[in-house]
Order: C-alpha cells, then sequence, then structure tokens
C-alpha cells in the first residue's frame, strides 16, 4: 500500500484533537519488554493505536499498542509502548507510518530500543549496547514506491541515521551513572523465527554486534524525515548457535525485567541532556 500526505496528515490531526495544545518533540519507540518508561510518563495522555486512521495493531508479546503522551524528566515526549513488525504481517510503509506521524505531530528526535540477541562473543545477556550503525540488506526499504517530497528526498543520505551527538550524549549519562554500555552495529533480520546459527556466523562476519527483528525501518524513515535518532539495545540472549539451548521469546522479556532499573535510568538521564 502507498499512503498519500493526507493520510499522515489525517492520523496527525486524530491525534492533535486528543492531545490538544501538548506539543512532543521527543518521540520514543520501546521494544519488547521495554514498555515500561511509557508508565512514568507525567500528566498522560494515552492513544490507542486501534483508534487512530491508518494505524495497525502491535500483536507482539510485551507491547501495549499505544501512545502516551506527555513529560518525562521536564521533556515533552510521545512514547510508543510497542511496535510494529514486518513479521506481523504488514508491509515496510506500515512498519515506520507511526514515525512520520509523530514528525507531523512536532517530534525532531528519536528515541529507539529493541531487545536482540548478542552476536558480538565479547558480549553478555543483559548488556546494554548503543547502536552506532545498522545493516538492513533483506527485503524493501520503507522508502519504496513514490517520494513523499514533505517528508524528505528521493536518495536521503544514510551516513549517519544514529546521530553522533546524540551517542555523546549517552556515552557521557552511561559513564556519569556507571552503568556499563556497549557500543556496536545491529544487523536487522525480518523474523519471526529467531536466526540461525549460520545466519549468526554470517552476521558477525559482515560486522554486525546484534540481530533482531526491529528498528531498522523506523531508523531509516526517521532519518528520511530529518530527525535526530538515538538507539539502545538490550542484549537479551546470546545468538543462536553461541550457546547450545533454544531461544525463546520468555527469556527477552525476563532479561528486560532484570534490566529494568539500569535501562530506565540510562534513557532518561540522555533525555535531561538532549
Amino acid at each position: 500500500m502507498q499512503y498519500t500526505f493526507a493520510q499522515y496528515q489525517e492520523s496527525a490531526d486524530f491525534i492533535r484533537a486528543k492531545i490538544g495544545s501538548f506539543a512532543p518533540k521527543v518521540a520514543m519507540v520501546l521494544g519488547s519488554g521495554l514498555g515500561f518508561l511509557g508508565d512514568e510518563v507525567e500528566d498522560p495522555i494515552c492513544v490507542s493505536y486501534r483508534d487512530i486512521p491508518h494505524f495497525k495493531a502491535s500483536t507482539a508479546p510485551g507491547h501495549k499498542g499505544r501512545l502516551v503522551f506527555g513529560t518525562l524528566r521536564g521533556r515533552n515526549v510521545a512514547v510508543m509502548q510497542g511496535r510494529m513488525h514486518h513479521y506481523e504481517g504488514y508491509s515496510y510503509e506500515e512498519v515506520g507510518y507511526a514515525v512520520r506521524v509523530l514528525r507531523l505531530l512536532g517530534c525532531d528526535t528519536l528515541v529507539v530500543t529493541n531487545a536482540a540477541g548478542g552476536v558480538n562473543l565479547d558480549f553478555q545477556a543483559g548488556d546494554l549496547m548503543l547502536i552506532t550503525d545498522h545493516i538492513k540488506i533483506f527485503m524493501e526499504s520503507p522508502l519504496r514506491g513514490e517520494n513523499l517530497p514533505a517528508f524528505g528526498p528521493r536518495f536521503p543520505d544514510a551516513s549517519h541515521l544514529y546521530t553522533p551527538a546524540l551517542q555523546e550524549v549517552a556515552r557521557t549519562a552511561a559513564r556519569d551513572l556507571g552503568i556499563p554500555l556497549r557500543e556496536g552495529v545491529y544487523m536487522y533480520f525480518p523474523g519471526p523465527q529467531y536466526e540461525t546459527p549460520a545466519e549468526v556466523r554470517f552476521a558477525r562476519v559482515a560486522g554486525a554486534d546484534a540481530v533482531g527483528m526491529s528498528t531498522a525501518p523506523e531508523v531509516i524513515v526517521a532519518g528520511h524525515c530529518g530527525m535526530q535518532v538515538l538507539g539502545f539495545t538490550l542484549v537479551s540472549n546470546l545468538a543462536a548457535g553461541i550457546l547450545d539451548q533454544p531461544l525463546s521469546e520468555q527469556e527477552v522479556l525476563d532479561a528486560a525485567e532484570a534490566c529494568k532499573d539500569k535501562f530506565s535510568r540510562l534513557v532518561l538521564a540522555c533525555l535531561e541532556r538532549i
């Protein structure tokens, strides 16, 4: 499906009617098991994805499927508690739809989080990783089809999709808090099956440090419409073939719960500094 600019505007207008004069500046996309930050928003206004024209439902485990508008550490935020994934049956344009709507609402910065499998053999389950770049070489781009110049150019530059200045903010915040912060490249796989051991070896050779099924499509859309991006990965487990054990979605949720405190402290400290 090819969305028109008018459809994006219709979604934005629907949300404006719900939030009134509130103007969000920072959009946050919270992944599997990490949506708890949306519950910490002050003076929240919650809007279900199912109510917004042209939005899709979020069906992944641990995703509430709603937008939360309000303040976090003094910043006006729009928090996505759950995201859409290609493996849910959505096109990449549908996966990135919400980012463009949030841009129309005034958000100029995007904070993305995910839970992913560690590929770097120096990583351990429970590590937090600052995303410095990503690899997405499978299937089409969320920008495929007619370009909408109101959002950005036909051929956008992707040299710094993850904003270097925001990466430095994250490093400083982690250092001040005494939170160990890994850095690395996130590699996108479409899922929903976990990566095979051979695919994990391929990812390592390609230069990836973690593998997962989200984030890259939304970041591509954000870069296209001129947003700054800060990304974090929770290494919820070591990817297939590293340990001789099967992978499960419960493992992801358990890891997110165990890392809730340090993850929230880091992201909130970054918000204060943006």
